[in-house]
C-alpha cells in the first residue's frame, strides 16, 4: 500500500545504484557531476556496506613482485601494464577527489616479504621494473632486506624483502565517511537497510523490487537507468558472470607497548597481508588456507584461519613480543579466471561495475568513472 506523496515524489529517480561501496557511491557522484539536475539515488541492503569498502585493510595496492609474476599466467605483458595503471590511476583519481588528510593516505611505500622457496621471484624484479617504467616514473621495486631486521620480523621465515615504491595506505573509515558526505553534498540521497529483491526493465524504465518490513507486498523505485555495484554479491543479479566470492579474515590487536612495525607489508602472493595502525598490528588474509569454505559472500568468522593469523604474528611478525587481540571481523572479496575487472552494459538502462579481485581500493574510484560512462542519459 502506497500513498499519494510517496508515489509521486519518493519513488522515482533518474539513476539508481545498488551498492554503497567504493564503486557505488563514487558512481552516484560522477553521475551527478555529469548531470548536476538529475536525481541520484544509492541503495544499500545493510546498515552499513556489507562487502569489503568499510572491511578491508586499507593498502592502496596496484600488486606486488609475487603477485604480478603470478599474473602472468592468465594475463598478458600487456593486460598486466594496463591493469597496473588502472589501479594507479584509481587511487590518484580517489585522493584527487578526497584529498590525502581526508582519508589518512601516507605513500610510505609497501614490503612484501618472501621465503627462502620464493627466491626465483627476484630474478624478475628487472624485467617488471623495466616493463611498468612507463607507468611509475621510478622504480616500482627494489630490494630491502635491512626492512626485517630494522622491524623485527623473523629472518627464518622472511629472508627476503622486496619495497613496492609506488604503493601506499590510507585510513578506510576515513575514506568511506568522506565518499559518504561528499555524495551527500553533491546531492546524492542514500538508503541503507534495503534489500534488492529483483531487477526489472521494461521499455519507459527500470524497477527495483525491494523488502520492506512494514508492508507485505514490498515496495517499487523506478529509474531511467540501473547501475549495479554489488561486486561479490553480484550473482544474485547476474548468476551467468565469472564471479567467485572470498571472504578475507582480519584481526587487530590491542595496543603493543613500544611496537618497531611501521608501513604495510604482505606475503605469500598477498593472501596475507599486515599494517601497523594506531600502534596496533591489524593482519589479514589466509583464505588459501581453505579456498573452498571461503568462497562465500557469508560474512562471519573462520577461526581455523584466525588461529594461522596469530600463529603468524607470534612466530614471524613480532616473534618474542606478546600481544592480545582487540577485534575479529571478515569481509567479502569479489574474484575470476583474472584480476581484470567487469564494466558491462546489459542493456541501454541497466548497467554494472564488479569484480575488484581484491584491490577495490586501488580500482573502484576509476572503474566507477568508466561505469557512469555507460548510461545514455538525456538531462
Amino acid at each position: 500500500m502506497i500513498s499519494f506523496w510517496e508515489k509521486t515524489s519518493l519513488l522515482t529517480y533518474d539513476f539508481m545504484i545498488i551498492g554503497s561501496g567504493i564503486v557505488g557511491l563514487n558512481t552516484a557522484i560522477n553521475l551527478k557531476i555529469q548531470y548536476p539536475m538529475s536525481s541520484v539515488l544509492v541503495l544499500e541492503r545493510g546498515i552499513l556496506p556489507t562487502g569489503a569498502s568499510t572491511r578491508n585493510a586499507g593498502f592502496a595496492c596496484m600488486g606486488s613482485l609475487s603477485e604480478l609474476t603470478d599474473d602472468l599466467q592468465t594475463l598478458s605483458e600487456e593486460e598486466l601494464l594496463s591493469l597496473f595503471a588502472q589501479r594507479k590511476q584509481g587511487i590518484e583519481l580517489l585522493r584527487q577527489r578526497l584529498g590525502d588528510e581526508a582519508i589518512g593516505y601516507r605513500k610510505n611505500g609497501s614490503h612484501e616479504l618472501l621465503a627462502a622457496h620464493e627466491t626465483p621471484v627476484l630474478d624478475k624484479l628487472d624485467y617488471f621494473n623495466t616493463l611498468l617504467r612507463e607507468v611509475s616514473a621510478e622504480p616500482v621495486f627494489r630490494i630491502c632486506n635491512d626492512t626485517i631486521d630494522r622491524f623485527g620480523m623473523s629472518r627464518q621465515h622472511f629472508p627476503y624483502c622486496v619495497e613496492t615504491t609506488c604503493e601506499g595506505e590510507l585510513h578506510t573509515g576515513k575514506m568511506m565517511r568522506s565518499l559518504i558526505d561528499f555524495a551527500i553534498g553533491k546531492g546524492v540521497e542514500i538508503k541503507t537497510g534495503v534489500e534488492v529483491l529483483e531487477i526489472e526493465e521494461s521499455t519507459q524504465c527500470v524497477t527495483v523490487n525491494v523488502h520492506d518490513p512494514y508492508r507485505a507486498e514490498g515496495m517499487h523505485f523506478s529509474a531511467q537507468h540501473v547501475l549495479v555495484c554489488t561486486n561479490a554479491f553480484t550473482p544474485r543479479f547476474f548468476p551467468d558472470l565469472d564471479i567467485k566470492p572470498g571472504r578475507g579474515q582480519v584481526i587487530l590487536t590491542k595496543p603493543i607497548p613500544g611496537l618497531r612495525l611501521k608501513g604495510i607489508f604482505h606475503f605469500d602472493q598477498g593472501y596475507y597481508y599486515f599494517r601497523e595502525l594506531e600502534g596496533r598490528i591489524l593482519f589479514g588474509g589466509g583464505r588459501n588456507l581453505d579456498f573452498d569454505t571461503e568462497a562465500t559472500d557469508q560474512i562471519t568468522l573462520n577461526e581455523q584461519i584466525i588461529d594461522k593469523l596469530c600463529s603468524w604474528l607470534r612466530e614471524a611478525v613480532i616473534p618474542e613480543t606478546p600481544f592480545e587481540i582487540d577485534m575479529k571481523w571478515s569481509g567479502i572479496m569479489a574474484f575470476g579466471k583474472d584480476k581484470k575487472p567487469i564494466v558491462q552494459s546489459f542493456s541501454d538502462r541497466i548497467h554494472g561495475a564488479f569484480r575488484m579481485g581484491g584491490m577495490g581500493v586501488a580500482l573502484g574510484s576509476l572503474v566507477a568513472q568508466q561505469l557512469a560512462s555507460l548510461p545514455d542519459h538525456k538531462s
